[in-house]
């Protein structure tokens, strides 16, 4: 039992390392936030943490691709660069999404993969946001 856990930890964090700029543009696309808000929000939405070390870095890549626009705010203790996403980056994220739903519509048509996703005993939630539909909104995958 122990280690069906820990395999479904396992999973739910390698499933979270693949869609972590689609799930920080998904926040983003809600209100611009400041990097430890992102972190804040992964964690309480996925009870994984990913540090500075992880986020910061993306958050730069996101934004030299065009994704994502950051300015400097003055309003909190300290200065805070907040990140917004830009029209590419909201286009991105659709275009991501509706790639994901038909990856999940192409599995369950395989008639191996449905047969495989219905023995399943677990299922992993991922869930980025409150209200949202599509597949990272709530994706649920039958893990074995």
């Amino acid at each position: 039992m122990l280690e069906s856990v820990k395999s479904q930890k396992e999973v739910s964090t390698k499933l979270m390392k693949g869609l972590l700029d689609l799930i920080i543009l998904q926040f983003l696309s809600t209100e611009p936030m400041h990097g430890y808000q992102v972190i804040t929000k992964i964690r309480k939405s996925f009870g994984v943490y990913f540090g500075p070390s992880t986020i910061y870095p993306l958050l730069g890549t996101l934004e030299k691709k065009g994704f994502v626009k950051s300015e400097w705010n003055m309003n909190f203790d300290r200065p805070r660069k907040v990140y917004r996403l830009t029209n590419t980056g909201q286009n991105m994220l659709n275009f991501t999404e509706e790639s994901l739903n038909l990856i999940c519509r192409k599995i369950t048509l395989q008639p191996n993969a449905a047969l495989a996703l219905e023995s399943s005993a677990q299922t992993v939630s991922l869930i980025a946001g409150k209200g949202r539909s599509g597949p990272i909104g709530r994706l649920a995958l039958e893990v074995p």
